[in-house]
């Protein structure tokens, strides 16, 4: 097993890093195969049974530092002047380059310290222009590895990573023209955040505060447990979230349940309909935006007490914040987001059916 995993099969054992990078591995489908696993386990334990459900959506942040569009032109600048210097010293000069980081941080503090947007804007297109040399430097580093790097291996990897970043260098120039030279309002969809984690989407929050990161969408039961998450690309609206997330309970259990409670975003007539289609006999809004209660639930007594339960789920995503570090992911990439967020959630299933075996047993 431990030759299996890399972990080498020395007595005394491997250091935790070794360990964390094999569970890092894990890809975020096995991951929900074993939380469902997990489920029927508790199925079949009483622990819970999926009858009665409740929403809700939150932000996981990805591991990156509060973005402007100066700090990422230094960050490109940076991480490509590094990466021409490991070229230029292993296989041979690059046309024209010279080290510009030095320029490129001072104008970058420059902008970030402006007194007036004049002062601002000039030190903009400085930094603008830096990039602009630098990503030409890149062009010439990759000419250099092609000739000289043949089928090298480690070449190759050298020029699809220079290619890499310097796709988004191009993006983050162009952002920045659209942005400061061209005074235009560049919609959230077609900016990017970070270069580190490209995949990050920016959300909004009731008009209020902004996360870097993805939307989830979680699922609890009575116990506890999270029976289902859906990881989001985008900032989808949540009434478009609510009868997709129904049906996989369905998927689930092999039924839909009979009492859900979801967020006020979640409510609209249209989504009440649906639910009550797929035979869901209570159908709670923590907001009502014009729908009667008694058309929702069978009396505004159950209403009340689904409304009530709502609020569970807040409690149970602040623990997976606090206790389970779903509030910022560390993981770097994409497919290792959905993992992270995957691995958290697992975690705290397997803590929670743990605490109501020893309740069951005491």
């Amino acid at each position: 097993m431990r030759w299996f995993c890399r972990i080498g099969i020395a007595q005394e054992g491997f250091q935790k890093s070794a360990l964390n990078s094999n569970i890092k591995r894990i890809s975020d489908a096995t991951w929900e195969m074993i939380n469902r696993d997990l489920l029927g386990y508790a199925k079949d334990q009483d622990i819970e049974k999926g009858r009665q459900i409740r929403t809700d959506c939150t932000c996981v942040e990805s591991n990156i530092h509060p973005p402007s569009d100066s700090t990422l032109l230094w960050d490109a600048v940076r991480v490509l002047t590094r990466l021409i210097i490991c070229v230029k010293d292993n296989y041979g000069k690059v046309a024209g380059f010279c080290n510009h980081c030095r320029r490129a941080k001072r104008r970058m503090l420059a902008v970030m310290n402006a007194r007036g947007e004049s002062q601002r804007k000039a030190a903009y297109i400085d930094l603008l222009k830096i990039a602009r040399q630098v990503l030409d430097y890149a062009r010439a580093a990759q000419i250099v590895l092609a000739t000289k790097g043949g089928s090298n291996p480690v070449a190759m990897a050298h020029f699809d990573q220079i290619e890499h970043y310097a796709q988004l260098t191009g993006q983050v120039i162009r952002q920045t023209r659209r942005r400061i030279i061209g005074n235009e309002k560049v919609p959230a969809r077609e900016k990017i955040v970070s270069i580190f984690e490209p995949h990050t989407d920016i959300l909004i929050k009731d008009r209020r505060e902004t996360f870097f990161g993805h939307k989830i969408c979680l699922t609890g039961g009575v116990s506890n447990l999270i029976l289902d998450c859906v990881i989001e690309r985008g900032n989808p609206a949540d009434t478009d979230l609510a009868i997709p997330m129904l049906d996989r309970q369905n998927q689930i259990y092999g039924r839909y349940p009979l009492k859900v409670s979801f967020d006020g975003g979640f409510a609209s007539k249209k989504n009440l309909d649906m639910a009550k289609l797929r035979n869901i006999k209570d159908v709670c809004f923590a907001k009502k935006r014009g729908l009667e209660e008694t058309e929702m639930c069978r009396s505004e007594y159950v209403y009340h007490r689904l409304r009530c339960f709502r609020a569970g789920i807040e409690s149970g995503i602040s623990w997976l914040k606090r206790c389970m570090g779903l509030g910022r992911c560390t993981w770097k990439g994409w497919e290792s987001f959905k993992s992270y967020v995957w691995s958290s959630i697992v975690a705290a299933n397997l803590l929670t059916i743990a605490r109501a075996k020893l309740s069951a047993s005491a």
